[in-house]
């Protein structure tokens, strides 16, 4: 009895690429940075200090001041003793007539003790008041130094930002005493002087292989045709060009394609608005041709969506796509591709889709590496050289963008292309 074989499984979701260019945060100023939490460290240890300095202030003066009971002084007798206040009505010659000395003591006590507390409350609020200007003054000033020491990091990133964006030339140059931070951005000097020179042989070696690869493999296409080209050559001679110029076609679509590869690998340092619409209605044209002789109809609404960019290798993206979806099709008529383009949440989306043959998620991964194919590896094959989704990868990973492969129910794939606007 035959099984129904399992759908597949949905495919993961890319893992995200760190974007020198990301967009800020709404509010920057919430972010926990260092210099928020050495500000926070600052003011805090400082007004733990207040606080504890306030406490020991107010017992002290708490003590001196003696907040008892027992009062400093009493009237033990005499005549025609008088007393007036304002604060102590208790105690006031009107009030106080015939009232025996006792009470009368009782109520002076009374009145000093309710006027040291009074001292002391106000002690304490003036205090705190004060203890708060103080805090805000520590926090501010915390913030103020933490910046001012932090301020060669910051020097540091907006380098490394230049550095991933290609511009290798940037160099920090740190002045100042020579501590830790000097001794990190002297590091990071060095490191950039290496990298440069890597990157400089790096694009000769590729100008280089560029010329040394393209001539003889240009010069031995000539030689090919010329001799295909004489009528009284055998059959034999004529089968055995056609398939000499056929392999040297193949090896040309290679060393081009490494070198794209090659050159693509940067992040793009001149660009210029592209619309992905136009980029891919080309790719769609050059195509036409192949698609209507396998039978595939090419279809899809295409929305302007304007990035900015290398348009050659954007198209190059669009290219390999629409070409990889043509060629990995179902035979025969009743295959389709669907090409769209449009805006989505501030980013340019080109997304492209093919019936065809069902591929495993666990093999989604394995596409986009150089030289592999769905169940092949390093096999010679009539469709590409195998490059094709690597250069896609590499051109959008150097626009700042990426790419995602999701199986299509029923067979085909569902390639999605997203570049920041």
């Amino acid at each position: 009895m035959a099984t129904t074989p399992a759908p597949p499984a949905p495919a993961a979701p890319p893992k995200p690429t760190w974007d020198p260019q990301r967009p800020q945060v709404p509010f920057p100023w919430l972010r926990p940075t260092i210099r928020i939490r050495l500000t926070l460290l600052y003011g805090g240890m400082f007004l733990i200090a207040g606080i504890l300095l306030l406490s020991i202030i107010y017992l002290l003066a708490a003590q001196a001041i003696n907040t008892g009971n027992q009062p400093l002084f009493k009237i033990v007798g005499g005549t025609d003793i008088s007393v007036s206040s304002e604060q102590c009505p208790a105690v006031d010659a009107d009030s106080s007539v015939n009232v025996p000395l006792t009470d009368f003591n009782a109520a002076i006590a009374n009145c000093i003790d309710d006027q040291r507390r009074a001292a002391l409350d106000a002690l304490l609020s003036r205090s705190l008041l004060a203890l708060l200007g103080l805090a805000v003054i520590a926090f501010a000033f915390g913030y103020a130094m933490a910046g001012r020491v932090l301020a060669p990091l910051g020097r540091i990133t907006r380098t490394a930002r230049a550095v991933a964006g290609s511009d290798l030339s940037r160099r920090i140059e740190l002045d100042g005493p020579d501590d830790e931070l000097k001794e990190l951005a002297d590091t990071f000097d060095d490191m950039l002087e290496r990298l440069q020179r890597a990157f400089t042989a790096q694009q000769r070696f590729v100008g280089n292989a560029s010329h040394e690869l393209r001539t003889p493999l240009a010069i031995n296409r000539t030689l090919l045709e010329v001799h295909l080209s004489d009528p009284n050559a055998p059959a034999e001679l004529q089968q055995l060009g056609k398939t000499l110029l056929a392999t040297n076609e193949r090896s040309e679509q290679l060393v081009e394609g490494l070198l794209l590869l090659a050159r693509s690998d940067n992040q793009i340092v001149e660009r210029k608005p592209v619309d992905l619409a136009e980029v891919a209605s080309q790719a769609v044209d050059q195509v036409h041709a192949e698609a209507d002789a396998k039978g595939v109809e090419i279809r899809g609404e295409r929305a302007p969506a304007v990035v900015q960019g290398n348009g050659v290798l954007l198209e190059r993206i669009a290219l390999n796509l629409v070409q990889n979806a043509v060629r990995y099709n179902v035979p025969g008529p009743g295959g389709w591709v669907e090409v769209t383009t449009e805006l989505q949440q501030g980013q340019a989306v080109l997304v492209v889709t093919n019936t065809g043959p069902v591929v495993p998620a666990y093999e989604i991964d394995n596409i986009f590496e150089p030289f592999r194919r769905l169940r092949t590896e390093r096999t010679g094959s009539d469709k590409g050289v195998g490059l094709g989704l690597s250069i896609v990868r590499s051109v959008a990973r150097a626009h700042g963008g990426h790419i995602a492969a999701q199986p299509r129910e029923g067979g085909g794939l569902v390639m999605r292309v997203t570049l920041p606007v």
